[in-house]
C-alpha cells in the first residue's frame, strides 16, 4: 500500500498534568481526512480524572477543562472508545497519525493509558500504520522553506516561535478555542492545507517519511539530504548524508554532516570512529537518529535555494557520494552504534514499565481480549485478573475492576486499590504531590486578577480539596 493509498488522522490530548507516566488524558480529539485534508470522521471524547490522579493547576490554566472534573465518562471507557474508533478507521487503509509534539508527549501518553487499560499500546505505528510529529517537520520547513511558508517572529532579536497556535494565528487561521483537543486537530489541518497549497512537494514527502520504510528510501537515495533543527528559537542546517545502522537496535540509525570534509573522518581507525559515535551532541560530524520518529529531513533537490549552505550543492554531493560509496566506513560506523551500552533504569512504579518488561504473552493477550468482552461481568472480570502471566496486567485489571465496580470487589483487590489511592494522595513522589497542588493553586489564586482564571482555580481547588484523605 502507498502514501496516495492512505489516510490521515490528526490527534490531540488535553492532560492533567505534564508527566507521562503519572498524568492523565482527560480529553482526546481526532480527525480523519484524506490526503486532500477533507474531513471524513471525527470523534471528541473526555472523562474525569481517576481516584488517584492529582491534577496540576498550571495545566487547567491551560485547558480550561475544569467541567471535566465530575463528568460521568470513565477513564476505561474514553481509552475504549478511543483505541476501537481508531482501529475501525485503519481497518480497510493505512493510517498515517499526525500530531503536534506527538512523539514527545501525546503519543507517549496514550501509549502509556491504552498499556494501562489492557489494549495494545502500538496502534499509530503498526498493522501498516505510520506516525507524523508535524512540529519535527516545521524544523525542516523553517530552515530551508520560510520563502513558501514563513513563521511568526518570537522577539526582535530574530527567534521564531513554531508554537501551533502561533504560526496558525500569523496565518490567519483563527485559534479562538485553541488548547481545546478537537479544536487543536482542526488547527494542525489548516496549517496543513496552507502549507500544501504554498509547497506540496515537501508536505508529500514528510507523509512518505512517516514509516520506517519511507525514511530508508530517503535514506538511501542518490545525493545528499538536507536536515533542519530549530534549537532556542534559532534555526540550524546540515548538508547530511546515511552513513550507518545499529544493526542489534533497527530503528537506530547515522548520518553524516557534509560541513566536514569526508577526507578527514572516513579513514579513521574504528577507535577513533567509535568515541565520536559516543560522544554525541550537537557539534559532531555523525548524527543519530531513530527511524521510527519524524527526522526533519528532506531530499536537497526539494530546496530551491541553492545558497543555503556554505559549500556548493555540487560540493556536497560529492562529498555524498565519497560516503556511499566507502562501505568500510558505512561497517565502522554501523559496529560502532551496535556497540553502544545502552541500559536503562527499571522503573520503580508500574505506570513507567510499558518499555521495560517484554511484550504481552500470548496467554496475557486472550485474557485481555476476554476482559474487554466481558466488561459488565465482574464477576468474570475478577477471574481473568488473577489468571494474568504478567504481574502489571493484573494490576491494571484490579484498578478498573475497582474503579468501575466498587461495591464487586473483593477485599484484596479493595485493599490494594486503597493503598493505591492512598499512596497517591497522601504522599510526594513522581506522580506529584496533592499538598503542592493545593499550594500552588492558592498561590495562583493571589497573583491572578483575571475573572476567568480565578474561576478555573477555584474549581481546581475545591477539586483538589476534595480528595484530601482523612
Amino acid at each position: 500500500m502507498t502514501a496516495q493509498d492512505r489516510a490521515l488522522i490528526f490527534y490531540d490530548t488535553e492532560t492533567t498534568g505534564i508527566n507521562k507516566d503519572f498524568s492523565q488524558i482527560i480529553q482526546c480529539g481526532s480527525i480523519k481526512t484524506d490526503l486532500e485534508l477533507n474531513t471524513l470522521a471525527s470523534q471528541n471524547i473526555s472523562s474525569s480524572p481517576l481516584p488517584w490522579i492529582i491534577p496540576q493547576p498550571k495545566a487547567f490554566l491551560t485547558n480550561k477543562k475544569t467541567h471535566l472534573f465530575n463528568i460521568n465518562n470513565s477513564h476505561y471507557q474514553m481509552i475504549k472508545d478511543i483505541h476501537l474508533q481508531w482501529r475501525e478507521w485503519t481497518q480497510d487503509i493505512e493510517g498515517i497519525f499526525i500530531s503536534y509534539n506527538g512523539h514527545s508527549f501525546d503519543d507517549e501518553l496514550l501509549r502509556r493509558q491504552f498499556f494501562s487499560n489492557l489494549f495494545e499500546p502500538y496502534i499509530t505505528n503498526t498493522n501498516g500504520n505510520s506516525r507524523l510529529d508535524l512540529m519535527l517537520m516545521m524544523h525542516n520547513i523553517a530552515t530551508f522553506f520560510q520563502s513558501s511558508f514563513e513563521f511568526p517572529l518570537f522577539n526582535d532579536d530574530g527567534r521564531i516561535s513554531y508554537k501551533l497556535e502561533d504560526i496558525a494565528k500569523f496565518h490567519g487561521i483563527r485559534t479562538d478555542d485553541a488548547h481545546d483537543a478537537e479544536a487543536d486537530c482542526k488547527l494542525m489541518i489548516e496549517v496543513c492545507k496552507i502549507l500544501s497549497d504554498k509547497n506540496s512537494e515537501i508536505f508529500n514527502s514528510f507523509l512518505k517519511i512517516s514509516s520506517k520504510q519511507g525514511v530508508m528510501e530517503l535514506l538511501r537515495s542518490s545525493g545528499f539530504l538536507a536536515l533542519g533543527e530549530i534549537f532556542r528559537r534559532h534555526v540550524f542546517s546540515y548538508p547530511v548524508v546515511f552513513c550507518g545502522s545499529d544493526q542489534n537496535r533497527p530503528n537506530d540509525i547515522a548520518l553524516f554532516d557534509l560541513s566536514y570534509d569526508p577526507d578527514d573522518i572516513i579513514d579513521l581507525d574504528f577507535i577513533e570512529i567509535n568515541k565520536i559515535i559516543q560522544s554525541g551532541g550537537r557539534d559532531t560530524p555523525i548524527k543519530k537518529y531513530k527511524i521510527n520518529k519524524t527526522i526533519p529531513i528532506c531530499h536537497s533537490n526539494l530546496i530551491e535555494n541553492k545558497d543555503i549552505f556554505d559549500i556548493s550543492f555540487d560540493e556536497l554531493n560529492k562529498r555524498a557520494l565519497k560516503i556511499q560509496n566507502n562501505q568500510d566506513f558505512i561497517d565502522k560506523v554501523s559496529q560502532a552504534l551496535s556497540d553502544r551500552m545502552v541500559s536503562f533504569k527499571d522503573p520503580e512504579h508500574v505506570e513507567g514499565s510499558i518499555y521495560s518488561g517484554g511484550f504481552a504473552s500470548f496467554k496475557d493477550k486472550d485474557l485481555m481480549q476476554q476482559f474487554h468482552l466481558l466488561i459488565d461481568d465482574p464477576d468474570n472480570l475478577i477471574k481473568i485478573s488473577r489468571n494474568f502471566e504478567d504481574d502489571r496486567y493484573r494490576i491494571f485489571a484490579e484498578r478498573i475492576i475497582s474503579y468501575l465496580y466498587p461495591s464487586q470487589t473483593p477485599v484484596d483487590i479493595q485493599s490494594r486499590y486503597k493503598e493505591l489511592i492512598d499512596e497517591r494522595l497522601s504522599t510526594d513522589g513522581p506522580w506529584g504531590s496533592l499538598k503542592k497542588a493545593i499550594d500552588e493553586t492558592e498561590s495562583l489564586l493571589e497573583d491572578n486578577d483575571d475573572s476567568e482564571k480565578q474561576d478555573i482555580l477555584n474549581s481546581t481547588l475545591r477539586y483538589l480539596k476534595s480528595k484530601r484523605v482523612s
